[in-house]
């Protein structure tokens, strides 16, 4: 036994993939790795240990023959080969979520997944009552992200955009205008506010947060988020600019300026073109209509509290 090669054994020790076709559980479990940036999150999503996962992720960068992740103290980026990858697989994950749905215990309740910006997906969870009822047969999924997903691909199955796609198996559908405004507190004195409160310019992806820093006004705190932003303004921090759909109907904000009309945007209901004629997706694309229709005035920033 002298001349057994000790690191032999050892790859094979922590190579789960050994003599196996690489199938779609190997890359499910990469997925979740990567999306969360992390042993222990992914963890949470598997139901495997950080170490499992950790001998995983080993095995699956000996098999692609590169690295996939950077490792530090702050959890897993990835490489520029795992970006690729993650890309990839991201795809797949998307197309897989319906057969996952499909296989649920309430399968009888498809998930219909919907995205939205957080101020518009704000907007509609306010109007949840008028999307979806008891009775309808189907559930809703909620996905507040400000990054556009890939219908083509099956990351969603509605999504709220403020333009039209420009390619892709891919039918659109008109809801309406939103309005954009400044606000400030309510109870914060009028005198003497100038400061704004904007996002910061790594997460200012809509028209109208990368508007704010293109004017000569004085920023006096950034946050990452829509929602921190809001958050702020409702404390009194600044003025900020957001959707009339929003400001408008919250009772602790007031305008601080007219309507700026050069933000003023179309917003576009846009599904997969295969889906159209889901009995489920079309009653609720046919209740988003008419939700916009409904609230015309409101989004159009017509009907201020103050």
């Amino acid at each position: 036994m002298a001349d057994e090669n000790p690191e032999l054994y050892a790859q094979d020790r922590i190579d789960p993939f050994a003599g196996e076709k690489l199938g779609w559980g190997d890359l499910e479990v990469f997925f979740h790795v990567a999306a969360s940036g992390g042993l222990s999150a992914a963890s949470r999503h598997t139901g495997l240990s950080p170490p499992t996962l950790g001998r995983r992720m080993v095995a699956l960068e000996q098999r692609a023959g590169q690295a996939l992740f950077q490792r530090g103290p702050r959890g897993y980026s990835l490489t520029p080969a795992g970006q690729a990858l993650f890309a990839r697989v991201r795809a797949m994950n998307a197309a897989a979520q319906p057969v996952n749905d499909l296989l649920a215990p309430e399968a009888s309740r498809p998930l219909i997944r919907v995205s939205a910006g957080t101020s518009t997906a704000r907007f509609l969870g306010d109007n949840h009552h008028a999307l979806c009822r008891p009775d309808d047969g189907f559930r809703l999924h909620y996905t507040t992200t400000e990054v556009t997903l890939d219908v083509s691909h099956r990351e969603l199955d509605l999504g709220i955009r403020n333009s039209r796609p420009e390619s892709g198996a891919v039918a659109t559908r008109r809801l309406g205008q939103v309005a954009f405004a400044p606000y400030r507190s309510w109870s914060a004195p009028a005198s003497g506010m100038s400061g704004w409160v904007a996002l910061d310019l790594a997460n200012a992806r809509h028209p109208a947060a990368r508007w704010l820093h293109g004017q000569d006004l004085p920023i006096v705190a950034m946050a990452s988020s829509v929602a921190m932003v809001h958050d702020l303004v409702r404390a009194g921090v600044g003025i900020g600019l957001m959707p009339c759909m929003i400001g408008d109907r919250d009772d602790r904000l007031c305008r601080a300026g007219p309507v700026v009309a050069d933000l003023t945007e179309d917003q576009f209901l846009v599904f997969h073109d295969d889906d159209r004629h889901r009995p489920p997706l079309r009653r609720l694309i046919e209740r988003l209509v008419k939700l916009y229709a409904d609230q015309a005035a409101l989004l159009a920033g017509e009907r201020p509290l103050r």
